[in-house]
């Protein structure tokens, strides 16, 4: 696992932007892999600010988000689908058809997350996955305890985010939301993986992720075992290592 740290956010939002066009560049039919919240959404903006000044090729490239809410409207503004959208997917221009994200409703889920599953393989498997880092050490809606062998599955939402949900959608009671997601054992097949994380908040599970042992009761700890896996963090969410990196 390589461990990037950086000196303060604004180094840190440029260093992930030109990882995902460095990507793009070298790789004009790349699948990449994206991922939603607080951590990702600047340097998604300023991806798109930087092909606004300085246009490069991305009719071939291929972008899903790693992860979406169940049984929300798309157009719900914490929609994985919408939030890409805004803040990268219509910036550089992407076709729909190279936008490949699960529905937020279905009758059916598990073939939802088959045919989600599906369409990554087909266009080759991912090149480049960015995670971000849930303060429990979740991967997408991969939650402790999700074994490591799981593959795109439904799970259930974590209690707060749901509450907030529910009050942002104002979702009924009866309506089980969940979090349609790929599995570990998906994320683990990427080619190469960054992990993103920054923020004092972050800092005690990046110190565990990276220096504790490898176990489901942290998901993200499996990264360790990646050939290809970079942990991007600014001087914040680093500070608790104790190692020298």
């Amino acid at each position: 696992m390589k461990i990037t740290i950086t000196k303060n956010e604004t180094a840190f939002d440029h260093t992930a932007a030109w990882r995902i066009i460095g990507e793009i560049l070298s790789n004009p039919q790349a699948v990449i892999g994206l991922s939603t919240g607080k951590t990702t959404k600047n340097l998604h903006l300023l991806i798109s600010e930087i092909y606004k000044a300085h246009p490069f090729s991305v009719s071939e490239i291929t972008f899903f988000g790693v992860d979406e809410v169940t049984n929300v409207p798309r157009e719900y503004v914490g929609a994985c689908y919408t939030m890409l959208k805004n803040e990268i997917i219509d910036a550089l221009g992407i076709e729909e058809k190279n936008f490949i994200m699960p529905p937020t409703f279905s009758s059916d889920f598990p073939k939802e997350c088959h045919i989600f599953q599906e369409a990554i393989e087909k266009r080759g498997g991912v090149d480049l996955q960015i995670l971000g880092l849930g303060t429990n050490g979740h991967l997408g809606f991969n939650q402790p305890g999700t074994p490591f062998e799981r593959e795109t599955w439904l799970s259930k939402m974590d209690e707060e985010l749901e509450v907030r949900i529910r009050k942002e959608t104002n979702s009924s009671a009866d309506k089980e939301l969940g979090g349609l997601t790929l599995g570990i054992k998906n994320i683990m097949q990427a080619r190469k993986i960054i992990l993103v994380a920054k923020g004092i908040s972050k800092a005690a599970i990046v110190k565990e992720m990276i220096e504790g042992p490898v176990t489901t009761d942290l998901p993200a700890s499996i990264l360790q075992l990646h050939p290809h896996c970079e942990c991007l963090l600014d001087t914040e969410s680093a500070s608790m290592l104790t190692r020298d990196w």
